[in-house]
Protein backbone atom coordinates (compact mmCIF):
# COMPACT_ATOMS: atom_id res chain seq x y z
CA UNK A 1 0.00 0.00 0.00
CA UNK A 2 1.42 3.24 -0.96
CA UNK A 3 1.79 6.28 1.53
CA UNK A 4 -1.07 8.27 0.42
CA UNK A 5 -3.32 5.02 0.57
CA UNK A 6 -1.93 3.95 4.08
CA UNK A 7 -2.91 7.37 4.81
CA UNK A 8 -6.11 7.34 3.73
CA UNK A 9 -6.91 4.45 5.79
CA UNK A 10 -5.72 5.72 8.81
CA UNK A 11 -7.51 9.06 8.27
CA UNK A 12 -10.97 6.15 7.63
CA UNK A 13 -9.80 4.62 11.10
CA UNK A 14 -9.55 8.00 12.94
CA UNK A 15 -13.03 8.84 11.62
CA UNK A 16 -14.32 5.37 12.84
CA UNK A 17 -12.62 6.37 16.40
CA UNK A 18 -14.46 10.23 16.31
CA UNK A 19 -17.45 9.25 15.48
CA UNK A 20 -17.70 6.42 18.36
CA UNK A 21 -16.64 8.19 20.92
CA UNK A 22 -19.37 11.29 19.69
CA UNK A 23 -22.07 9.10 19.77
CA UNK A 24 -21.56 7.66 23.62
CA UNK A 25 -24.40 7.65 25.19
CA UNK A 26 -23.33 9.13 28.66
CA UNK A 27 -21.52 11.95 27.64
CA UNK A 28 -24.12 14.56 27.40
CA UNK A 29 -24.38 17.54 24.00
CA UNK A 30 -23.91 20.09 27.06
CA UNK A 31 -20.48 18.53 28.00
CA UNK A 32 -19.10 18.28 24.72
CA UNK A 33 -20.07 22.26 23.80
CA UNK A 34 -17.85 22.88 26.57
CA UNK A 35 -14.69 20.70 25.54
CA UNK A 36 -15.61 22.72 21.81
CA UNK A 37 -15.58 26.19 24.02
CA UNK A 38 -11.84 25.65 25.00
CA UNK A 39 -9.43 27.82 24.04
CA UNK A 40 -7.20 25.01 21.20
CA UNK A 41 -10.63 24.37 19.75
CA UNK A 42 -11.72 28.40 19.27
CA UNK A 43 -8.23 29.06 17.97
CA UNK A 44 -8.62 26.03 15.32
CA UNK A 45 -12.36 26.86 14.78
CA UNK A 46 -10.46 29.47 12.40
CA UNK A 47 -9.50 27.19 10.69
CA UNK A 48 -11.67 24.53 10.55
CA UNK A 49 -13.76 25.40 7.08
CA UNK A 50 -10.55 25.59 5.01
CA UNK A 51 -9.66 22.56 6.43
CA UNK A 52 -12.55 20.39 5.94
CA UNK A 53 -13.14 21.67 1.81
CA UNK A 54 -9.55 21.04 1.67
CA UNK A 55 -9.86 17.49 2.88
CA UNK A 56 -12.93 16.69 0.94
CA UNK A 57 -11.39 17.91 -2.02
CA UNK A 58 -8.10 15.75 -1.54
CA UNK A 59 -10.68 12.99 -0.75
CA UNK A 60 -12.95 13.72 -3.80
CA UNK A 61 -9.68 13.58 -5.83
CA UNK A 62 -8.66 10.30 -4.38
CA UNK A 63 -11.86 8.96 -5.09
CA UNK A 64 -12.22 9.48 -8.68
CA UNK A 65 -8.88 8.53 -9.14
CA UNK A 66 -9.95 5.17 -7.40
CA UNK A 67 -12.58 4.75 -9.69
CA UNK A 68 -10.07 5.63 -12.71
CA UNK A 69 -8.56 2.64 -11.80
CA UNK A 70 -11.00 0.45 -10.78
CA UNK A 71 -12.47 0.82 -14.71
CA UNK A 72 -8.86 0.66 -16.04
CA UNK A 73 -8.15 -2.80 -14.41
CA UNK A 74 -11.84 -3.84 -15.16
CA UNK A 75 -11.35 -3.80 -18.77
CA UNK A 76 -7.83 -5.47 -18.84
CA UNK A 77 -8.80 -8.20 -16.73
CA UNK A 78 -11.66 -8.93 -19.12
CA UNK A 79 -10.06 -8.41 -22.36
CA UNK A 80 -6.32 -10.70 -20.77
CA UNK A 81 -9.24 -13.36 -19.15
CA UNK A 82 -10.78 -13.86 -22.92
CA UNK A 83 -7.63 -13.79 -24.47
CA UNK A 84 -6.53 -16.65 -22.20
CA UNK A 85 -3.18 -14.76 -21.46
CA UNK A 86 0.07 -16.23 -19.11
CA UNK A 87 -1.44 -16.91 -15.26
CA UNK A 88 0.97 -14.75 -13.79
CA UNK A 89 -0.30 -12.03 -16.04
CA UNK A 90 -3.84 -12.72 -15.17
CA UNK A 91 -2.87 -12.89 -11.54
CA UNK A 92 -0.79 -9.26 -11.48
CA UNK A 93 -3.87 -7.79 -13.47
CA UNK A 94 -6.59 -9.10 -10.59
CA UNK A 95 -4.07 -7.88 -7.71
CA UNK A 96 -3.80 -4.04 -9.36
CA UNK A 97 -8.28 -4.72 -9.71
CA UNK A 98 -8.38 -5.76 -6.28
CA UNK A 99 -5.63 -2.73 -5.11
CA UNK A 100 -8.22 -0.61 -7.21
CA UNK A 101 -11.08 -1.76 -5.70
CA UNK A 102 -9.72 -1.70 -1.91
CA UNK A 103 -8.56 1.46 -2.67
CA UNK A 104 -11.90 2.96 -4.15
CA UNK A 105 -13.46 1.82 -0.60
CA UNK A 106 -11.40 3.39 1.55
CA UNK A 107 -11.67 6.70 -0.39
CA UNK A 108 -15.25 6.87 -0.37
CA UNK A 109 -16.16 5.65 3.36
CA UNK A 110 -13.75 8.06 3.99
CA UNK A 111 -15.90 10.79 2.22
CA UNK A 112 -18.92 10.04 3.59
CA UNK A 113 -17.51 9.14 7.07
CA UNK A 114 -15.71 13.09 7.07
CA UNK A 115 -19.89 14.43 5.84
CA UNK A 116 -21.01 12.50 8.70
CA UNK A 117 -18.22 13.99 11.33
CA UNK A 118 -19.62 17.49 9.90
CA UNK A 119 -23.03 17.08 10.41
CA UNK A 120 -22.77 14.76 13.80
CA UNK A 121 -20.43 17.70 15.88
CA UNK A 122 -22.97 20.52 14.08
CA UNK A 123 -26.38 18.35 15.45
CA UNK A 124 -24.18 18.41 18.88
CA UNK A 125 -23.78 21.87 18.83
CA UNK A 126 -27.66 22.82 17.97
CA UNK A 127 -28.63 19.98 20.80
CA UNK A 128 -26.47 21.80 23.36
CA UNK A 129 -27.87 25.32 22.40
CA UNK A 130 -31.43 24.05 22.78
CA UNK A 131 -31.09 22.40 25.73
CA UNK A 132 -29.30 25.48 27.06
CA UNK A 133 -32.09 27.55 26.06
CA UNK A 134 -34.98 25.30 27.75
CA UNK A 135 -33.02 25.45 31.48
CA UNK A 136 -32.85 29.25 30.93
CA UNK A 137 -36.00 29.21 29.93
CA UNK A 138 -37.49 27.43 32.74
CA UNK A 139 -35.67 29.36 35.45
CA UNK A 140 -37.50 32.29 33.77
CA UNK A 141 -40.64 30.58 34.08
CA UNK A 142 -40.10 29.36 38.16
CA UNK A 143 -39.72 33.43 38.56
CA UNK A 144 -42.33 34.37 37.03
CA UNK A 145 -44.60 31.89 38.65
CA UNK A 146 -42.85 32.95 42.01
CA UNK A 147 -43.47 36.68 41.91
CA UNK A 148 -46.83 36.32 40.88
CA UNK A 149 -47.62 34.42 43.81
CA UNK A 150 -45.55 36.77 46.00
CA UNK A 151 -48.02 39.57 44.66
CA UNK A 152 -51.13 37.83 45.24
CA UNK A 153 -49.99 37.22 48.72
CA UNK A 154 -49.52 40.75 49.08
CA UNK A 155 -52.80 41.54 47.88
CA UNK A 156 -54.65 39.51 49.81
CA UNK A 157 -52.42 40.87 53.47
CA UNK A 158 -53.58 44.46 51.70
CA UNK A 159 -56.88 43.97 50.93
CA UNK A 160 -57.36 42.11 55.13
CA UNK A 161 -55.77 45.09 56.74
CA UNK A 162 -57.96 47.59 54.10
CA UNK A 163 -61.00 45.69 55.27
CA UNK A 164 -60.11 45.59 59.18
CA UNK A 165 -60.33 49.62 59.51
CA UNK A 166 -63.15 50.20 57.33
CA UNK A 167 -62.91 53.62 56.76
CA UNK A 168 -63.86 55.41 53.11
CA UNK A 169 -60.77 56.89 51.94
CA UNK A 170 -58.72 53.32 52.92
CA UNK A 171 -61.43 51.24 50.68
CA UNK A 172 -60.65 54.07 47.94
CA UNK A 173 -56.92 53.49 48.69
CA UNK A 174 -57.63 49.62 48.95
CA UNK A 175 -59.43 49.52 44.99
CA UNK A 176 -56.77 51.66 43.59
CA UNK A 177 -53.92 49.19 44.90
CA UNK A 178 -56.26 46.39 44.23
CA UNK A 179 -56.24 47.76 40.43
CA UNK A 180 -53.11 48.56 40.38
CA UNK A 181 -51.96 44.84 41.71
CA UNK A 182 -54.70 42.93 39.64
CA UNK A 183 -52.97 45.25 36.24
CA UNK A 184 -49.45 43.58 37.57
CA UNK A 185 -50.71 39.97 37.73
CA UNK A 186 -52.27 40.58 34.74
CA UNK A 187 -49.10 41.59 33.10
CA UNK A 188 -46.98 38.69 34.99
CA UNK A 189 -49.56 36.35 33.70
CA UNK A 190 -49.30 37.37 30.29
CA UNK A 191 -45.38 37.24 30.44
CA UNK A 192 -45.99 33.85 32.32
CA UNK A 193 -47.86 32.70 28.87
CA UNK A 194 -45.62 34.15 26.71
CA UNK A 195 -42.26 32.02 28.30
CA UNK A 196 -44.32 29.02 28.20
CA UNK A 197 -44.61 29.39 24.77
CA UNK A 198 -40.90 29.59 24.12
CA UNK A 199 -40.62 27.02 26.41
CA UNK A 200 -42.21 24.64 24.43
CA UNK A 201 -41.11 25.91 21.14
CA UNK A 202 -37.78 25.17 22.67
CA UNK A 203 -38.43 21.20 23.78
CA UNK A 204 -40.07 20.86 20.40
CA UNK A 205 -36.86 21.71 18.19
CA UNK A 206 -34.79 19.90 21.21
CA UNK A 207 -36.79 16.57 20.45
CA UNK A 208 -36.44 17.61 16.40
CA UNK A 209 -32.64 17.54 17.46
CA UNK A 210 -32.65 14.39 18.71
CA UNK A 211 -34.67 12.77 16.53
CA UNK A 212 -31.98 13.81 14.26
CA UNK A 213 -29.49 12.87 16.00
CA UNK A 214 -30.66 9.11 16.48
CA UNK A 215 -31.55 8.95 13.04
CA UNK A 216 -27.61 9.85 12.14
CA UNK A 217 -26.76 6.80 14.41
CA UNK A 218 -29.27 4.35 12.94
CA UNK A 219 -27.76 5.29 9.52
CA UNK A 220 -24.10 5.28 10.75
CA UNK A 221 -25.12 1.70 12.45
CA UNK A 222 -26.01 0.64 9.22
CA UNK A 223 -23.06 1.55 7.23
CA UNK A 224 -20.44 0.02 9.69
CA UNK A 225 -21.83 -3.17 9.29
CA UNK A 226 -21.77 -3.22 5.68
CA UNK A 227 -18.18 -1.18 6.11
CA UNK A 228 -17.23 -4.32 7.89
CA UNK A 229 -18.59 -7.11 5.49
CA UNK A 230 -16.89 -5.71 2.84
CA UNK A 231 -13.75 -5.68 4.82
CA UNK A 232 -14.61 -9.26 5.80
CA UNK A 233 -14.52 -10.19 1.82
CA UNK A 234 -11.63 -8.05 1.29
CA UNK A 235 -9.76 -9.81 4.08
CA UNK A 236 -10.79 -13.33 2.09
CA UNK A 237 -9.84 -12.32 -1.47
CA UNK A 238 -6.39 -11.14 0.12
CA UNK A 239 -6.05 -14.81 1.87
CA UNK A 240 -6.95 -16.52 -1.56
CA UNK A 241 -4.44 -14.49 -3.46
CA UNK A 242 -2.10 -15.39 -0.82
CA UNK A 243 -2.52 -19.13 -0.83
Amino acid sequence: MTFQWTAVAVFLYGEIGVILVLCLPFISPLRWQKIFMISLWSKMAVFWNKMFLTIIVLLIVLFLDAVREVRKYSAVHVNEKAANVNTNVFDHIQMKLFRSQRNLYLSGFSLFLWLVLRRTVTLLTQLAKGMASHAALETQVNDATEAAKKYMAENEKLQEALSEKGSSKNKELAEATDEKLKKEVEHLKAELQKTSNALYKANNEVTAVKKQSEGLKREYDHLMKEYEQLQDSLNEAEDKKDL
